[in-house]
């Protein structure tokens, strides 16, 4: 897929997701219909969910795809280096990450996006993995963020 059809598969998605997210549900409502949305309109999305804070610590949320994780270790892995650095990471390779948590050995790639509130905090982190190696990219990041933005918390 080029460049242009990602950004406009994207588009697409945002715009459904827009008109599904219109009443404003609570933020557990949104990012269950963002997840589902995503690793079903995405072929090359093998793992789509949320890692919440809560009490310093990465708590899984609602997601899509194997098994996950409960908790992320504190400041280890690809998550926790997104909240850490207060901005999106893409991972070509997540073997060769330091610290990488394997929840399923089958991911090689990664992009984990802040979700932020009203004021601009963060409050946990979109997490997509793919089976093949350097599956994300800008164009990711950039809808990923505008995605997460429709959602009220």
């Amino acid at each position: 897929m080029t460049g242009a059809q990602k950004a406009g598969r994207y588009q697409r998605i945002h715009q459904q997701l827009e008109d599904l997210l219109k009443d404003k549900p609570n933020s557990i409502a949104c990012m269950a219909t963002i997840a589902a949305v995503l690793q079903h309109k995405m072929d090359y999305f093998f793992w789509t969910g949320f890692y919440l804070l809560d009490k310093d610590e990465l708590i899984v949320g609602p997601y899509q795809g194997s098994l996950a994780c409960i908790k992320l270790k504190k400041d280890t892995g690809v998550c926790w280096a997104c909240v850490n650095r207060g901005e999106t990471v893409i991972v070509a390779d997540v073997h060769r990450f330091p610290g990488h948590i394997a929840c399923d050995s089958r991911s090689n790639s990664e992009i984990v996006v802040p979700l932020k509130d009203k004021n601009g905090l963060i409050t946990g982190v979109l997490d997509v993995d793919s089976k093949e190696h350097g599956s994300f990219d800008e164009v990711d990041a950039e809808w990923l963020g505008k995605i997460l933005q429709l959602i009220k918390n």
